[in-house]
């Protein structure tokens, strides 16, 4: 076998992915399409610009260069803070290729969370959008590490551009292995401090084969479309690792996606696959009449991030005449491993395991459950993360990881989701911790204790709801203290985070060694009998 090839051979059981013992992820992604004859066709395609597969491999060696040029050694981290476009690809691939880890974040966080990364990291460098400066300058004064190499992606001397600009358009390779690290994402954990999930050079690629040809049927002739972004794993392989694997076009946007601004990339980019999330189907569906979008060059259209509700699935249904194809993935497993598939939709369900990967729904103490009865979901596959930075355990204990959600395995062989296995929540497809919320709330100088927990919208979906001890009960007029308190988070927190609805109560419930009781809370309406505590006022 060559060096950085793969090959995929039938099997009984099948199809078996096999790696050139060298393989570096860029050049099966990037260079291949060269030698393929796919120089001319547009890889990327955004409102100001459409660059060719032929570019796109120029200005990736590009970037890789630049970035060896500012001293950044191999296998060291670099941080991107970028938004989706062009610079995205280049970073991404660039570092891969010169066998630099990167790293995207989240570009909706605070100074506070980046701080946390760069330290936690210890990066050797940091590429941000220049319109994420307001965030990314007061994260470095906080950082107690400070990168040698901080550049923008544009728009002055130092910046990416400019550095490509100057630097050599051939990169050879790095002598990576399939098991080398080739990239990480963040993850949120239970304490709300986010893990490091550290990805292989294999795993895009097998996840891109195994949802992205093997689940989805993704091809050549493919325009891919997502709103979910680049730095969600999920957005990472719909835009990025897909298309860029059969030879497609991915349609890049940066802004946050909206029903009118989604609509008229449809319209006008014309793609045939559609990656969205539950929160923003239901968005789609309330305005669809008013806005009217043609919709008719798309295939398919994508969810997952978090559960699509049934009656989103038939309303979308009834309204396109197009199924929307519901699954269930994860950071540390690079994409979806439980999927719904063309001619195959379970309304409400997950639906049926991602070829490659063998699931079972376990008891607390590890035995597996039978059909029908809820339990801890444990997954195998070859794109899981190989551990989480900082942590010697790797994210797989005796073969199996445990991915922290409850599933229901149905007899007819469809997965259910019923919610994660802790109180983390996922918020317009995107996890956050309960514990940050409740860190920002009680900053606030009325707030005495703060507790809070998910409550489902009238979609369906599950948002951050607030039950808040205020410091001056006597003194407190609830609804102007539940608007001051959305205010505060909104500029304490990513967006997605603030709570959608804020109870003023005189106490929470606790046990007798002071622990907040939140199954207590997510009882509420209607209030137990007997309860000794009640609701003061609400924002919704």
């Amino acid at each position: 076998m060559q060096d950085h090839t793969v090959t995929i051979a039938p099997a009984a059981t099948g199809q078996v992915l096999r790696f050139a013992p060298r393989f570096n992820l860029a050049m099966a992604f990037i260079d291949r399409h060269l030698a393929e004859g796919r120089g001319g066709k547009i890889a990327i395609r955004t409102a100001t610009e459409d660059v060719s597969y032929a570019a796109l491999a120029e200005r990736v060696a590009r970037a890789g260069n630049a970035l060896l040029r500012l001293g950044i050694p191999r296998g060291a981290r670099l941080l991107m803070a970028v938004l989706d476009g062009p610079a995205f690809f280049y970073l991404f691939w660039g570092a891969i290729k010169a066998g630099i880890v990167p790293v995207p974040l989240n570009t909706l966080l605070r100074a506070a969370d980046y701080a946390y990364m760069i330290d936690d990291s210890a990066c050797a460098g940091l590429a941000f959008s220049p319109e994420l400066r307001a965030e990314i300058e007061p994260a470095l004064a906080l950082a107690r590490h400070r990168p040698p190499a901080v550049l923008p992606t544009e728009g002055e001397d130092g910046s990416l551009a400019a550095l490509m600009g100057a630097a050599p358009a051939a990169l050879d390779p790095a002598p990576t292995g399939p098991e080398d690290d080739g990239y990480w994402l963040y993850s949120s954990g239970s304490t709300g401090r986010p893990k490091g999930a550290v990805h292989r050079q294999r795993d895009l690629l097998v996840s891109s084969q195994r949802y992205g040809v093997e689940t989805l049927g993704a091809r050549e002739d493919d325009v891919f479309f997502s709103a979910a972004k680049l730095f969600f794993s999920y957005g990472l392989g719909n835009a990025l690792g897909f298309p860029l694997w059969v030879g497609g076009t991915a349609v890049l946007m940066p802004d946050r996606p909206t029903p009118e601004s989604t609509f008229a990339a449809i319209a006008r980019f014309r793609p045939t696959l559609f990656f969205g999330v539950p929160t923003l189907y239901a968005r789609q569906i309330a305005e669809f009449a008013a806005l009217r979008p043609d919709l008719g060059s798309l295939r398919y259209c994508v969810s997952a991030g978090e559960a699509l509700p049934a009656h989103l699935l038939e309303a979308w249904r009834g309204l396109t005449g197009i199924d929307i194809l519901d699954g269930i993935g994860s950071t540390e497993a690079a994409h979806n491993y439980i999927s719904n598939r063309p001619g195959d939709v379970t309304p409400g369900a997950s639906g049926r395991p991602v070829p490659g990967y063998t699931l079972k729904v376990v008891d607390e103490t590890g035995a597996e459950l039978p059909p029908g009865t809820p339990g801890r979901l444990l997954l195998q596959g070859g794109s899981i993360a190989r551990c989480y930075w900082h942590n010697p355990k790797p994210t797989v204990v005796d073969g199996w990881f445990d991915t922290g959600d409850t599933f229901r395995a149905d007899p007819d062989g469809t997965y259910t989701y019923c919610g994660r296995s802790d109180d983390m929540l996922k918020v317009g497809g995107i996890w956050c911790s309960p514990v940050e919320i409740e860190a920002a709330l009680i900053e606030h100088p009325e707030v005495l204790e703060a507790a809070v927990v998910g409550r489902e919208d009238a979609d369906g979906l599950v948002k951050p709801e607030a039950w808040i001890v205020p410091r001056r009960p006597d003194q407190t007029e609830p609804d102007e203290i539940a608007a001051a308190l959305v205010r505060h988070c909104k500029t304490r927190l990513a967006p997605y985070k603030y709570p959608r609805w804020v109870h003023l109560v005189p106490d929470l419930p606790k046990t007798a060694t002071g622990k907040i009781q939140r199954f207590m809370l997510r009882q509420h309406p209607p209030l137990a009998a007997g309860s000794d505590f009640g609701r003061i006022g609400a924002m919704r």
